[in-house]
């Protein structure tokens, strides 16, 4: 569906981003992760074909997003991270608006208006000033402009930032529910909606992808260290050193969650340590309640791939 090839793009004598390489398959959710100003908005601007690259190319089902732009955008539908409404139209007259631009046919706009309203839960808004509506619905109006033309490819910028908790359930709802029918290229820097949203992350950092894959197989191709998670009935004081005197720990950390105390160990990965832990539980005569391993969350990788910490 889309092939970006060598991106680069200079603001002045300052590269956003630099030599950046992905496709998109046709049916896929692609969750575009990254710090403020990493390089996101520059890249999903590029992508639509609302600025060209300084270098490289993309082509979106085929079509050259800048020699062949107009056949490229008419398969785009985009939602920028400031929504650009016109706040003093209705939800309907924006919308019938936007289809008008896009060249829709009226009776295609009259029907898609219905189609997108419904799927966007704007019905009780239709006639509402747009100015009077939440940031929450704001939003649905924004994804209903970009859902307006049946587009094959949908490119949402930091769709959830700035609304309320409530309106984020539902904005992420709808996204998962649009990836059903279209190609979703998803901008964001919260970890978890990425993680909950997309089959496939790509994390950008300093204007350079550093890392392209399912959350899973990050996971595991990151994974540098071994994590269990262990829950001791004993005295803290005493059991934490123990636990940190154990050869191949690493480190350990300690959370008492009322009464419950549950030890955090990290340690060299091919070091399997759960013999050990519970060999040091029951020679100290306390009780080993819980003993698990853990995995890396999206939240590790990304800290390790953009701070180069290690984990």
């Amino acid at each position: 569906m889309i092939q970006a090839e060598g991106l680069t793009h200079y603001y002045g004598p300052y590269p956003a981003i630099q030599d950046v390489n992905f496709g998109v398959r046709k049916g896929e959710i692609l969750g575009f992760l990254g710090p403020n100003g990493a390089g996101k908005t520059t890249t999903m601007r590029i992508i639509t074909g609302f600025m060209p690259p300084t270098h490289g190319t993309v082509t979106l089902d085929g079509y050259d997003v800048v020699e062949q732009s107009l056949e490229a955008r008419r398969r785009v539908g985009y939602l920028p991270e400031t929504v650009p409404l016109y706040t003093d139209m209705s939800v309907n007259g924006y919308l019938r608006y936007m289809g008008t631009l896009r060249g829709m046919p009226p009776k295609s706009i009259k029907s898609r208006l219905s189609d997108v309203v419904d799927v966007c839960r704007l019905g009780d808004y239709r006639k509402t000033q747009i100015g009077k509506l939440s940031k929450g619905f704001r939003q649905r109006v924004g994804i209903a402009q970009a859902i307006l033309h049946e587009p094959q490819l949908l490119v949402l910028d930091e769709p959830t930032i700035g609304i309320d908790p409530i309106q984020v359930v539902e904005t992420r709802r709808l996204i998962k529910e649009l990836g059903n029918e279209q190609t979703v290229v998803l901008s964001s820097h919260i970890l978890p909606e990425v993680s909950m949203l997309c089959d496939r992350v790509l994390i950008i950092n300093e204007g350079r992808i550093v890392a392209e894959d399912t959350p899973k197989n990050l996971a595991e191709d990151l994974q540098g260290v071994e994590r269990l998670e262990v829950e001791v009935g004993g005295p803290a004081a005493e059991v934490l050193p123990v636990l940190k005197g154990i050869r191949g720990v690493n480190d350990v950390t300690h959370v008492n969650n009322d009464g419950r105390h549950t030890y955090t160990i990290q340690a060299q990965a091919g070091n399997d340590l759960r013999d050990a832990i519970s060999q040091a539980v029951i020679n100290n005569g306390w009780s080993l309640r819980g003993l698990q391993m853990i995995g890396m969350s999206l939240e590790d990788i990304f800290l390790s791939l953009t701070t180069h910490e290690e984990l």
